[in-house]
């Protein structure tokens, strides 16, 4: 795999997020992710934006991390917070994710970043499983989702 950093409205990330959107919505029943996400959040130093592509250049994977610092939705200064995680359905299971996680969090810490947290949900247990196995530990619900019952949130210090 080739990972390559991208901005985060390239059209290979919209199309991905389009496909993990569409799996939010199978999987709880809503719109998708409706936290507010802009293509700065991602430009470095601030933040990254992350695509594996396969052999045949086909983007398969993505994640990426943003800035955030203490505020009234729960975060804490020196804080990355991770978005869309995300690998196609026919390549999961082959570490691609916890790649692009381990290139993420190496990123943020480069940056200055302290800690790496992130929201998922009770619906998405192979993420739990690759964040729990990762050193992601449970925290204080922060973020768009944080009064929702589905959210689970967690941290890792960088």
């Amino acid at each position: 795999m080739n990972i390559r950093r991208v901005p985060f409205d390239h059209p290979d990330a919209l199309k991905l997020n389009d496909q993990v959107q569409t799996e939010y919505s199978v999987r709880y029943g809503d719109e998708g992710d409706a936290t507010y996400l802009a293509p700065e959040m991602f430009k470095p130093p601030v933040g990254l934006y992350l695509i594996a592509y396969d052999d045949q250049d086909r983007p398969v994977a993505t994640g990426g991390w943003r800035t955030q610092n203490l505020n009234d939705e729960g975060y804490l200064d020196g804080d990355a917070e991770l978005k869309r995680m995300y690998v196609i359905e026919e390549l999961r299971g082959r570490g691609l994710a916890r790649r692009i996680l381990a290139a993420l969090e190496e990123d943020a810490r480069a940056a200055g970043r302290t800690r790496m947290v992130l929201e998922t949900g009770t619906k998405q247990p192979e993420a739990v499983a690759l964040y729990a196995s990762s050193g992601y530990e449970p925290c204080a619900k922060f973020g768009y989702y944080r009064l929702y019952e589905t959210s689970l949130c967690y941290a890792k210090q960088l």
